[in-house]
């Protein structure tokens, strides 16, 4: 696992502060890893989910940083969606 996804994993425990996601969501960050993120928690996993994100790793950190809002990076093509959009449109409500 690398160090992107390692500090990820941390950043997204703390923002969600322990709860759960309704619905399931991977965050594929280009050439560094996926991580999941359900009821379980968050994770590093390459498991199949209702949606799924993919982003570099500039943008990825961004959005995590609050630098970038989630809609806007979708909208200028810098995040990918593929999937359930409503299950997006709530994980972007976690990272705000």
């Amino acid at each position: 696992m690398s160090d992107v996804v390692t500090e990820a994993v941390a950043a997204l425990t703390a923002k969600m502060d322990g709860a759960g996601f309704e619905g399931s969501a991977k965050f594929v960050i280009e050439d560094e890893g996926a991580i999941v993120i359900d009821d379980d928690g968050v994770r590093a996993d390459d498991a199949e989910t209702e949606v799924t994100l993919t982003a570099d790793t500039d943008t990825f950190k961004a959005i995590l940083d609050g630098e970038l809002n989630p809609t806007t990076a979708f909208m200028t093509q810098k995040l990918s969606i593929d999937g359930d959009m409503g299950v997006a449109l709530k994980l972007a409500g976690v990272l705000a």
